[in-house]
């Protein structure tokens, strides 16, 4: 039986993305993690509570735990930095997004499953929703301080641009989970 060691994980994250496309060789690393989901899940548990869960941060990359409620929908936003994300339980649906004059539009869609792995580029600007009814559990890197200021997220209704508000996006996943729990 296969083993995710996590500190392993995280080092060879940080080794993987000084390679010249560092990106690409994260992915690699990030595949074979999420290509053993039981193995994660035994490392990590189960996912059963909402949030951003750190696991390693410095100035060249992040590496986030994002336990996503069931059926939550987070606003379009941007991370200034390439990410890639690994699912390894439940589903990650992703609508990609471009600026159009002070505005964004819909381009793109990706629906995630556990054991993909998806690349966003640096200008990437895109919204997440759980479409299932039960936790998903990804792992999410980035190619810098993913807590750094400077990022943007867009107002659902009118898609216009304002600050990133971290804490606002954390209630949203914890609203969320309680909405979940709250339906008889």
């Amino acid at each position: 039986m296969a083993t995710f060691d996590l500190d392993g994980f995280v080092e060879d994250i940080k080794q993987a993305q000084m390679d010249a496309d560092g990106q690409a060789a994260v992915e690699e690393v990030l595949g074979r993690a999420v290509s053993d989901p039981n193995a994660i899940v035994a490392e990590l548990g189960e996912p059963e509570e909402a949030d951003l869960h750190k696991l390693y941060s410095d100035n060249d990359v992040t590496i986030l735990h994002v336990i996503w409620p069931p059926l939550i929908s987070l606003l379009p936003h941007n991370h200034n930095l390439w990410a890639s994300i690994g699912i390894y339980t439940g589903r990650e649906n992703n609508i990609v997004w471009k600026r159009t004059g002070e505005v964004i539009e819909a381009t793109g869609a990706a629906a995630l499953s556990a054991k993909d792995v998806y690349r966003l580029s640096e200008d990437a600007i895109h919204s997440v929703t759980n479409p299932i009814e039960r936790f998903t559990g990804a792992i999410h890197v980035y190619g810098g301080d993913y807590f750094a200021p400077g990022r943007s997220e867009w107002d659902a209704e009118t898609l216009r641009e304002r600050p990133f508000d971290l804490e606002s996006a954390r209630q949203n996943f914890r609203k969320s989970a309680e909405r979940f729990y709250a339906v008889p």
